[in-house]
């Protein structure tokens, strides 16, 4: 069991795509991992040694920001924005879409589930 940054690595997987599923490492810095440390592509986690697992560990922990780390920073960086007052802080207060995005009849994932107004019926018209 390959266990790295507090994640446990899929045993039946090949190593550079394992490696994508610790928060803060996708397909590019685990290719970038496996090349820097001459670990093979056809490689799969169950078959690397205990040594190659220490090597990754220790590279990881030296370049990368990974996880908790990373989560936290982006928290409180959201938190800030939060806190200044900003434009972007406001949109992220009403949990609203942050970046331009129109919110007319779209931005239906950040906003949640859509809610039904109640006595929104329209009355018939007689003619």
């Amino acid at each position: 069991m390959a266990r790295i940054a507090g994640i446990n690595i899929p045993q039946n997987k090949l190593v550079h795509i394992g490696l994508t599923y610790i928060y803060g490492i996708g397909d590019k810095f685990s290719q970038q991992i496996c090349s820097s440390l001459d670990i093979p592509r056809e490689k799969r986690v169950n078959q690397l040694t205990d040594e190659e697992i220490l090597k990754i560990r220790e590279y990881i922990d030296q370049n990368f920001k990974v996880e908790g780390d990373l989560r936290r920073d982006y928290s409180l960086s959201i938190k800030r924005l939060i806190d200044l007052a900003c434009y972007r802080g406001s949109r992220h207060r009403k949990k609203l879409p942050v970046r331009g995005q129109r919110t007319r009849c779209n931005a239906r994932t950040r906003k949640g589930k859509a809610i039904a107004i109640a006595g929104k019926k329209l009355t018939p018209t007689k003619k």
